[in-house]
């Protein structure tokens, strides 16, 4: 079984911009899929509430959609028979890395500007029996050239044939090595590794968490010179026996990571992702006897820890808190809000108050989102010592207010920090004579959602 096809949509008005062939199915077999997402936007509230697959019943086999929302686009992936819908969410976002690797910023209006070359990326990416085809970029921009000012030039005077891809296309499979192009050379010799690792927890009440992960990946900007397979950096990594669950490109040499835990790898040439990783505190190093059974205490303690403490405290009374039962009814909820050092927002098509805290010398850059039924709040805020409060009385139309039982909060560490313990320990390159220049960065976010009770609620 394979991918069907692939559909891109302008979501303003849910038109298609370009789309495979689809030579062997009906010619209305596109259009059902669309109708499908069309009627399951109609019918949700949201649509962050729609389902990422969709059941398209048609009279001669079911099938489904899957679909992926960037900006003002909509790429929907029709597949049918037994396929893994991962498979084809895999091939999306690969596609989606190609066109921002080709356009940058991928928009509706630019996918029209370039509709020939959004079109031959699709023939080149997926062929005609639905299975991907070249997803490397660096043997695409050797087959279907990049957009530039010369070639759009060329293609209006009508001598477009100039730029034909012709030695292009033969020097596309000159390599041995897929992702990277034979003979690159640079001045500079340079290569940058970005740790980014993310935070997911939720803490109850008590301030105990419940469960929590992060999430990592070590992003690449390689600028070396070298023919495959030659050129061969070895990243030799600290504390890496606490990884677990890694992916990795396909450039990397797997009998080598397990036996050393090292990266050994031939870089494509320029940006990539080396791989992802799920960070696990209480993984034990190789060989290691089994853990014994732990105490629920225990296990708490094993989770990444959250670097900050909320404390909540909410009244709640008719029409809000304190009592404001003798306002009379108003269309919008009623605001008066002193603030000092910190900025907050109301959202009243999604009833949520935001409050940002600036960044600290001390802590950390902390966003938090809380969301009532139709209510607001008006307080102030203060900072002591490196905490920060909100306080004051908010006001609802509402007879009976409910308040989410959640406080959203986003945050990023200081430049350098990471969640994990780990670190890169040295980087070395082989059949070469240079010595490039290397770089590392680490940067760490975190998303924390914070139950909390309120009192008369």
């Amino acid at each position: 079984m394979a991918i069907d096809g692939l559909i891109i949509l302008d979501s303003a008005n849910l038109r298609p911009i370009v789309q495979t062939s689809f030579r062997y199915f009906p010619p209305a077999y596109p259009l059902l899929h669309i109708d499908a997402y069309s009627a399951a936007i109609t019918k949700a509230a949201r649509p962050e509430d729609i389902d990422p697959v969709l059941f398209v019943n048609l009279p001669d086999a079911p099938t489904a959609c899957c679909h992926v929302q960037h900006g003002s686009l909509t790429f929907l992936c029709p597949i049918s028979g037994d396929l893994d819908p991962l498979y084809a969410f895999t091939f999306i976002r690969t596609f989606l890395d190609i066109l921002v690797e080709y356009f940058g910023q991928v928009t509706a209006p630019t996918l029209r500007d370039n509709f020939d070359t959004v079109h031959q990326l699709l023939e080149e990416t997926l062929d005609a029996g639905g299975h991907p085809l070249t997803t490397s970029p660096n043997a695409l921009r050797e087959i279907v050239i990049p957009p530039s000012l010369m070639t759009k030039i060329l293609s209006v005077t009508g001598v477009s044939g100039l730029t034909g891809p012709t030695m292009n296309s033969m020097s596309a499979f000159s390599s041995p090595i897929p992702w990277r192009r034979a003979g690159v050379r640079y001045n500079n010799n340079e290569v940058y590794f970005d740790i980014v690792e993310t935070l997911d927890a939720v803490v109850n009440k008590s301030g105990a968490i419940i469960t929590s992960s992060v999430l990592g990946k070590i992003d690449v900007n390689s600028k070396l010179s070298g023919a495959p397979p030659n050129t061969r950096p070895l990243l030799t990594l600290t504390n890496a026996h606490s990884i677990t669950e890694p992916a990795f490109h396909s450039c990397v040499r797997l009998n080598r990571f397990s036996q050393s835990k090292t990266l050994s790898f031939v870089p494509p040439d320029g940006r990539f992702t080396l791989m992802e990783y799920r960070f696990d505190p209480s993984a034990s190093k190789s060989g290691a006897a089994p853990p014994a059974p732990l105490t629920a205490a225990a296990a708490t303690q094993l989770q990444v820890q959250v670097p900050f403490i909320l404390r909540t405290n909410l009244s709640i009374t008719d029409h809000g808190g304190p009592p404001l039962s003798s306002l009379p009814p108003f269309p919008l909820p009623f605001l008066n809000l002193a603030t000092s050092g910190s900025e907050w927002t109301y959202l009243p098509s999604r009833h949520t108050l935001r409050w940002s805290l600036p960044p600290p010398t001390t802590t950390t850059t902390t966003t938090a989102t809380t969301t009532t039924a139709s209510a607001a709040a008006m307080g102030t805020r203060s900072s002591r010592g490196g905490g920060a409060t909100l306080q004051g009385t908010f006001a609802s139309t509402d007879a009976h207010p409910r308040p989410a039982r959640a406080a959203q909060i986003s945050f990023a560490l200081p430049s350098g920090a990471l969640h994990s313990t780990l670190k890169v320990d040295q980087l070395k390159l082989s059949g070469e004579t240079y010595k490039p220049y290397k770089g590392v960065r680490g940067r760490a976010f975190g998303r924390v959602e914070w139950r909390v009770e309120w009192q008369g609620g």
